[in-house]
Parts: C-alpha cells; sequence; structure tokens
C-alpha cells in the first residue's frame, strides 16, 4: 500500500518533517534553512537550494512544482491565508483553512472571544489608550501578524502606532505555553512549557523567542499548578469552538498567579510540540493528522507530567557574523537538531541551531540547556579564533 505524501511547508520544517516521518509517511519540504540533518525525502530550501529570501507566498509557489496528496504548514503561514490556499490548491490541506486563520490570527478577535466566555485575556488596542488610560498600566505594541517576539517592544504614551500594530496590555508573571490537538469541536492538550525568551545565554534579546522547558509551572503549589492547566485548557476548548480550529495548536499565555491571561493563538505546529514527542513518546503528526479529519487522540496531560523529568530546548543564536566548520559531527550528538551545512555562513542574530536538555526540574534543566549553549559557542569560538 502506498504511503501518504505530504509536502509541508514553512521557515523551518525540520521537527514537523522529523515527526511526520517516524508516523510513517512519506514527506517533502520547503523552507528556509534546508538543515543538514532534515528528514525530507525531497527537501527545496531557499538557502541552499533557491538562493532568494524566504517568504510564505514564495514558500507556496516553489511549492506547486512537488507532488503531493496532502499538506501542513509550520510558522509563518498562519499570517498568510493567501499563501495557505495556494499551498493547498489541488490538494488536501491538514491544517487550519485561511478563513479560520484570519479570524484565529486577529489579536482583537481572540481577546474578544475569551472575554465572551468570562475568561481572561489582557486588553488589545488597535489605536494608542489615550490618557488616562496611558498612565494606568504598561503596554506593548505587537505586530498584527506577531511571531517568534520579533517587533515585539514596550509603548510609551504618544509613540505612533501603524496599522499593522496592536497594542496590548502588558502582564506581569511567567510565560508559557499549551499544545492541543482540536478536531473543530473539542481539544485535547498534550503539553505544557514555559517560554524562554531574549535570553542572552541563548544569544537572544528583547523579545526574542529562543525556547521552551516542558513540565509543570516551577516554584508553585498543585493546587496553583491544576487551577493554571484547568484554566489553560479551557481556553483552549472555547479558542477551540469559537473559530473551528483544527490539528495542532499552541496558544501563548501570561500566567499570574494562578490564572493565565492568553496573548496569542498560534494555529499551526509550534516549537515546543516535539518536547511532547521526545519525553512522552506522542506522535504530533498522527495527533495532527487525525485531528484534522475531526478524530482526537486521547492524552491525559496532568498524568503524564506527573514525575517526568522536565524537558528543555533552546534555539542558539550567533552572537557574531560565523562560518560554519564541518558540522556532520553534530548529526549524531542526540542534544543538537536543525545543523546548519558546513561552510554556512550564518549572520550575527540568526539561529545557529537547536539545543535539548532535560533534568529533574525546570532549574535544572535550564542549567543543562546553559551549559550545553556554552559548550557550543566555545566550539564556534575555536572555530572562529574569537568569541562566538
Amino acid at each position: 500500500m502506498a504511503r501518504t505524501r505530504i509536502l509541508i511547508a514553512g521557515v523551518s520544517t525540520r521537527a514537523l518533517a522529523e515527526s511526520a516521518v517516524r508516523a510513517g509517511y512519506q514527506v517533502a519540504a520547503v523552507d528556509a534553512f534546508g538543515d543538514l540533518d532534515h528528514q525530507a525525502r525531497t527537501l527545496v530550501s531557499f538557502a541552499h537550494d533557491l538562493g532568494t529570501s524566504y517568504s510564505a507566498l514564495a514558500a507556496a509557489r516553489a511549492s506547486r512544482a512537488i507532488p503531493g496528496d496532502a499538506v501542513a504548514y509550520a510558522s509563518n503561514f498562519e499570517n498568510h491565508p493567501r499563501a495557505v490556499a495556494l499551498l493547498a490548491r489541488g490538494r488536501a490541506l491538514w491544517g487550519n483553512s485561511p478563513a479560520v486563520l484570519m479570524q484565529a490570527r486577529n489579536p482583537i478577535e481572540l481577546a474578544r472571544a475569551l472575554r465572551r466566555h468570562g475568561l481572561p485575556a489582557p486588553e488589545v488596542r488597535a489605536s494608542p489608550p489615550r490618557a488616562p488610560a496611558a498612565n494606568h498600566g504598561r503596554w506593548l505594541v505587537k505586530p498584527r501578524a506577531s511571531g517568534g517576539g520579533h517587533g515585539i517592544a514596550s509603548w510609551h504614551p504618544g509613540d505612533p502606532l501603524s496599522r499593522h500594530q496592536i497594542v496590548q496590555r502588558r502582564i506581569s508573571g511567567v510565560a508559557a505555553s499549551l499544545v492541543f490537538c482540536a478536531s473543530g469541536v473539542e481539544a485535547v492538550p498534550f503539553g505544557f512549557s514555559t517560554l524562554l525568551a531574549g535570553d542572552p545565554a541563548f544569544g537572544a534579546s528583547g523579545f526574542k523567542y529562543c525556547g521552551n522547558i516542558l513540565g509543570r509551572l516551577p516554584h508553585v503549589t498543585t493546587a496553583v499548578w491544576r487551577a493554571v492547566l484547568a484554566g489553560a485548557t479551557q481556553a483552549a476548548q472555547v479558542l477551540t469552538a469559537t473559530f473551528g480550529l483544527r490539528g495542532v495548536n499552541g496558544l501563548d499565555c501570561i500566567v499570574s498567579g494562578d490564572t493565565p491571561f492568553v496573548i496569542e493563538l498560534n494555529p499551526r505546529f509550534t516549537a515546543s510540540m516535539e518536547l511532547a514527542e521526545r519525553a512522552f513518546g506522542f506522535s504530533v503528526f498522527h495527533a495532527h493528522a487525525r485531528s484534522c479529519a475531526g478524530k482526537l487522540v486521547p492524552f491525559e496531560l496532568h498524568a503524564a507530567l506527573q514525575g517526568a523529568p522536565a524537558a528543555g530546548k533552546a534555539i542558539v543564536y550567533a552572537r557574531h557574523d560565523t562560518i560554519m566548520t564541518d558540522t556532520h559531527r553534530w548529526l549524531d550528538d542526540p542534544s543538537v537538531r536543525d545543523v546548519p551545512h558546513p561552510a554556512e555562513p550564518i549572520p550575527r542574530g540568526r539561529p545557529i541551531c537547536t539545543i535539548f536538555a532535560e533534568g529533574r526540574s525546570s532549574a535544572s534543566c535550564y542549567a543543562a540547556l546553559v551549559r550545553r549553549a556554552q559548550k557550543l559557542y566555545h566550539e564556534i569560538d575555536a572555530w572562529r579564533g574569537g568569541t562566538a
């Protein structure tokens, strides 16, 4: 029996393709990087094959020459419904439709949907707050088409706001993420993690996303943890029913006390999902395919997290312009993924690779990630003959 041919497109498709291959699919992919450890049978990368800058629309156009029975997408297609429509033309779409994306990725509609159901959400505005509102809390300015923390900054009264931006009231707390499968009606969570952003230990700054640590929230009581997980799960259920979400999705939140305030919905495969596959053996792509067909894979997240070690990943960014040496040795290292090609130039601020670690607690897992990043920077330092 012929295997289903899946075409995956996005900025970075290695993790989703790896899950699909593991689940038994024949995989082709189009992405920006074309990492050395990519498992797709057919791989087209903008960096190594096309020699042009990546965009979702360009990736969708490149995909038209690649055969496939179905398509799935990763970041940043959720911000480009027209590109999703082109990607899926003549093929089954395994993921949220362009119509769903237009609603689910509207930050104002997201906040309204949560509030209609009595769920907490920070205030979101399409126009600058006016006094006295501007003087009663901190605000962030964010792109409407957000992703990876890019373009987020503190907003101050008097700062201009373009039609491509919104302001969101800043909530103090712990940044976290819930990932879940959605059938269009119901949702099943399969991972909860704290978010790493702007951490200089991994070459990041500002609000730039740089990793996750899967596990229960650190330094909270069992009662608080249960309340947080229940609140985030309820938000996932409400948003699934409101927008008709399908497949795997993620929501980012700020946990203040025992309350998760949802700040963003990512209606596609997210970077933290592979931690659930590594830690629990949960087949993300299998669950994605099943839930796109309206059939949820059962999973008890709270039980899975009980006694499980914390599992983490971090994106390591270049601190200086760097040219890779022979990176084939990293292919045998299970703590490294998204391996760049030998002699590949990586400008300052761009991702070098992804690293993984485990620990008995979130704190020890984070410390292990920092040590692994330091080792990697020292290795690159030796190549460069200077500071990495």
